[in-house]
């Protein structure tokens, strides 16, 4: 069978732990928006320190503007007349943003491997990213191949080959120091070989602003494509969350250099800066496919905009 769909348990289980875990700490997140107007009167100076907790949350200045903006135009027309009004109004403008960049990844049936190149900083969580889709696609009853094409790191090549075991799953590796294009080359003829449905490819993550590592994964992704022009059919970013504006400044270079296809944003869990998915979301328009809030294989799932404006607004006593 060519994939199957997941389990709705499993989803519920995993929005419950998000709104908990996004709301751990002190932030916006969990400021109970009553605080903002002690007599439940929304006005200007409401809208002000709103607008302070987005920009502080990593929302980022322009995202902010648009916000607020939009909400201003409903006090105008004296649509904010309380607090569930002022709610429903942000409710209703975060997800006004994140909704164009809800797109699940869809794999398609080919005649070779449907190959999905991994990129970003190291320490992001790419590597781990790798295992957890590779246990992701297994269970939806795809075969499943991964690329150790972070050859500058010898730990990089034995944590892939760790999470290959794990998933019983074919990792296709060279010595340290060898070519990352030649590496992915050879495991997309092994893939097909052996009629591989997904191959996962990681690269290396030195810091974006280093030109050589974007020359570096501009040159892999020429490679794939002459060993088949439709590839690759994903190139998906790993965000760190935590980093806030940082991130926002990795998806932009990558997504210069590459035209990024889609994102994963982890650690989101136990971070104030929940918001950066906003900033990213409304700046560059890239579909988030996942987002994950912790280690274990479930804390990662198709993204979801509603669930995630929910599970912002909600204050952490909500389950």
């Amino acid at each position: 069978m060519f994939g199957k769909k997941e389990k709705p348990e499993k989803r519920e289980g995993f929005i419950k732990r998000l709104r908990a875990r996004i709301n751990r700490g002190d932030s916006w997140l969990t400021y109970d928006l009553a605080n903002l107007a002690p007599g439940g009167k929304i006005d200007e100076e409401v809208l002000e320190e709103l607008e302070s907790l987005l920009v502080m949350a990593d929302v980022g200045v322009d995202t902010t503007e648009r916000i607020i903006s939009d909400l201003q135009k409903s006090l105008a027309r004296k649509e904010l007349d309380d607090v569930e009004a002022l709610q429903r109004g942000l409710h209703k403008s975060l997800c006004e943003i994140l909704e164009p960049v809800e797109k699940p990844l869809v794999i398609e049936r080919l005649e070779g491997p449907y190959v999905i190149l991994m990129v970003g900083v190291n320490g992001a969580g790419k590597t781990t990213t790798i295992g957890k889709l590779a246990r992701r696609f297994k269970d939806q009853g795809y075969s499943v191949m991964l690329a150790a094409g972070d050859t500058f790191r010898a730990a990089a090549v034995e944590q892939l080959q760790v999470w290959g075991e794990r998933n019983d799953v074919p990792v296709i590796a060279q010595q340290a120091g060898a070519d990352p294009a030649a590496v992915i080359f050879d495991a997309m003829d092994a893939a097909r070989a052996r009629d591989i449905d997904i191959l996962l490819a990681d690269t290396a993550g030195r810091l974006q602003s280093q030109t050589g590592l974007m020359d570096e994964l501009a040159k892999i992704k020429r490679v794939i494509s002459r060993r088949d022009k439709t590839a690759p059919h994903e190139i998906m970013l790993v965000l760190d969350a935590s980093q806030g504006q940082n991130a926002l400044v990795q998806a932009e270079k990558f997504h210069e250099a590459l035209s990024l296809t889609g994102l994963t944003v982890t650690k989101l869990d136990g971070s104030a800066k929940g918001g950066i998915l906003l900033a990213i979301a409304d700046r560059i328009g890239v579909p988030v496919r996942f987002i994950g809030i912790g280690e274990s294989v479930d804390d990662m799932q198709p993204f979801s905009a509603t669930d995630f404006v929910d599970a912002l607004l909600s204050s952490g006593h909500q389950g």
